[in-house]
């Protein structure tokens, strides 16, 4: 490990739903597993968590976001809902809503979170309109939320509108609740990555690969499916089915996810 000091106190990044049992409820699984797989044991540095506007208190991830997210390689064990409350947005670093109206309730919970505070899509785009020169402050924490900083300078410059939103898949089929969860990967690790490239684990910037669900996986293992978790015939689609695969057998979404090292200075 490198000699640099990191805080005590780890960087926070909080997602924000509605019901916290599906779209921030698999940013936070898949978020998870990726901190894990490029920081290791330095992944508590940061401290990814979620909450929802009118939680599910208490319940799981909903069963077809938690095949979902297994099948892009995260891990929806464990999970439990709940509801959002000031204290959350006060203590958090980064706040990531689903839509709009989500970021509109944070910021009645916490009006001084403003600067800290974006539509998931939102940050991702603003990504692209920072100068490409390291963010101000001391150690990981610190240059994290130099990061924050600049994006939020980043944002007058920027209107949104209502494809800043991903939509609620409750109620949706396997299929619905894949294509949310595509969009919350494709705009949740891009965001991890230009934080988790300024740590000191980290020898270069991160650049995520593509990320797509598992496939060609065997269906033959007999695991009784999660209710409501299955197609009419009773079935689980093959290319959510991870739980009966061995070894091996199912193509985890992060073999995709790489470290690109910046060029050695001449």
């Amino acid at each position: 490990m490198s000699d640099e000091q990191i805080p005590a106190t780890p960087l926070t990044v909080l997602l924000v739903c509605t019901g916290n049992i599906c779209r921030s409820a698999m940013g936070e699984g898949l978020g998870r597993s990726y901190l894990r797989g490029l920081l290791g044991d330095a992944a508590s540095d940061v401290r990814l968590v979620s909450a929802g506007t009118r939680a599910v208190t208490g319940s799981p991830m909903h069963p077809r976001s938690a095949l979902v997210i297994s099948g892009f390689g995260g891990d929806p064990e464990g999970f439990v809902a709940r509801q959002l409350e000031p204290g959350m947005v006060a203590e958090a670093d980064l706040v990531l809503t689903l839509t709009r109206d989500h970021r509109r309730t944070v910021l009645e919970l916490a009006p001084r979170a403003l600067a800290r505070t974006f539509t998931l899509r939102e940050a991702a785009a603003l990504l692209g309109a920072l100068e490409d020169r390291p963010p101000e402050g001391e150690g990981f924490t610190g240059r994290a939320r130099g990061l924050v900083a600049a994006l939020a300078a980043a944002r007058p410059g920027r209107r949104g509108d209502e494809g800043d939103d991903i939509a609620d898949p409750i109620g949706r089929s396997l299929e619905g609740h894949e294509e949310v969860g595509q969009a919350v990967a494709d705009a949740l690790l891009p965001v991890l990555a230009a934080l988790i490239s300024l740590h000191p684990e980290v020898d270069g910037a991160v650049e995520p690969g593509p990320v797509r669900i598992a496939a060609h996986v065997d269906r033959s293992g007999g695991h009784p499916a999660p209710d409501g978790a299955v197609d009419g015939d009773g079935s689980l689609p093959a290319a959510l089915d991870h739980r009966s695969a061995g070894p091996g057998r199912a193509r985890r979404a992060f073999g995709a996810f790489g470290r690109r090292r910046r060029p050695a200075s001449s």
